[in-house]
């Protein structure tokens, strides 16, 4: 019978997931190039318009300013710009993480003596303290919080 066959549809997964990983490189790149730390990377938006998000922090810990926010914004406009990574009417936004997961032994280190609110399934909850040190082998570090 003509029209009863069941429908079949093939997921855009893959290539859509190569093409954010891709573009996170990409971002991750200039970044980089331009002197600051890469933090995050997010999509949102819309087919038609997407949004890029993109979060930076200083090397130096110094607070983000705005005129960082432009010059990375440029350097990755630069790039993405007639490029097959976004469609013409991305829209970028580039920003400070502001409060952030503290995600990387690195970030650990870097807020030494910073207040944390932390959550630790293992130890029976959320707790708040001051982040003394971080000590431990790679792979095996250790937070020490001052409560």
């Amino acid at each position: 019978m003509w029209g009863m066959l069941p429908t079949f549809f093939c997921s855009a997964n893959l290539p859509r997931r190569h093409m954010s990983d891709e573009l996170e490189t990409v971002v991750r790149q200039e970044v980089e190039a331009s002197g600051y730390e890469f933090v995050e990377l997010r999509r949102g938006g819309t087919r038609g318009r997407p949004l890029i998000e993109v979060r930076i922090d200083r090397r130096d810990g110094n607070r983000v300013a705005v005129n960082d926010c432009a010059i990375v914004s440029r350097a990755v406009e630069a790039k993405l710009d007639g490029s097959t990574l976004v469609s013409e009417n991305y829209e970028l936004q580039v920003s400070s993480p502001g409060d952030r997961p503290l995600r990387s032994p690195g970030d650990w280190r870097r807020f030494v003596g910073e207040w944390a609110n932390v959550l630790s399934p293992s130890q029976g909850g959320r707790f708040e303290g001051k982040i003394a040190a971080l000590e431990g082998g790679e792979g095996a570090e250790v937070v020490v919080l001052a409560l």
